[in-house]
């Protein structure tokens, strides 16, 4: 059977909160109910998502609540939602709940790019490309090894924690033998990862990091996510 539409149906504090959020990444209401039981079903194009209310004593820090959703194209979408967030609150949400992650390749699922949005239900909903990414042609460097196992743990398990251990210890050991283009992709990560932590003092120290690497044209337009990420991290830090 082909042409099969499956709708993941997840659990949240406020159903209205729900609604608030996703308006601001484009999905529209098209089912609501409040009783017996609070339910409501979005859409945004051919995706719909459906939440059920849980009561008050549910913690979204403590859900469970995940869905894979696959894409043509998570880049595309990724700007789509971060436009509405910027016009909702002046900058992308990156911390906390709820938050959204940056596509990057996903070495545990064989190099699709791969988004996340946290919800305010703490529901993950996985974006992931249809397709691979491209393999680079030059080997894998021992600094771009270190942060795709760090963009595994980060954004894939949400232990940002050992991210940002995995990345401090490879900064240390390849900072003199990585090439720029490199130590910006992961100085980048890194203060993204700071920010989850609320630790701005280590954001602020990665991002200045990454200012100070000289970068060719061809480099710059290679990087112009990372760089846009650069801009997104000092509107949260202020900066």
């Amino acid at each position: 059977m082909a042409n099969e539409i499956a709708i993941p149906l997840l659990p949240c504090r406020s159903i209205d909160e729900m609604v608030d959020f996703y308006t601001m990444l484009g999905f529209r209401r098209i089912y609501y109910q409040v009783r017996p039981n609070p339910y409501v079903l979005l859409k945004r194009e051919d995706l719909q998502l459906g939440f059920f209310g849980m009561p008050e004593a549910f913690n979204p820090e403590d859900s469970y609540g995940t869905c894979v959703i696959v894409v043509p194209d998570t880049g595309e979408l990724f700007e789509a939602f971060a436009a509405g967030m910027r016009a909702a609150h002046g900058k992308l949400l990156v911390s906390g709940i709820p938050r959204m992650t940056r596509p990057r390749r996903r070495k545990n699922d064989g190099n699709h790019s791969g988004f996340a949005v946290i919800d305010p239900g703490g529901n993950w909903i996985r974006f992931m490309a249809a397709r691979p990414l491209p393999e680079k042609e030059e080997a894998t460097s021992r600094l771009t090894t270190s942060l795709n196992r760090a963009v595994v743990m980060g954004d894939s398990n949400g232990n940002h924690e050992r991210a940002a251990e995995i990345l401090d210890g490879a900064l240390e050991r390849d900072k003199d033998t990585a090439s720029a283009a490199e130590l910006l992709e992961a100085l980048v990560y890194r203060a993204e990862l700071a920010v989850r932590a609320k630790d701005h003092a280590a954001a602020g120290h990665a991002l200045a990091r990454a200012h100070a690497l000289t970068l060719t044209e061809a480099e710059r337009e290679q990087l112009a996510q990372s760089l846009a990420a650069i801009d997104d991290l000092e509107a949260v830090l202020g900066l």
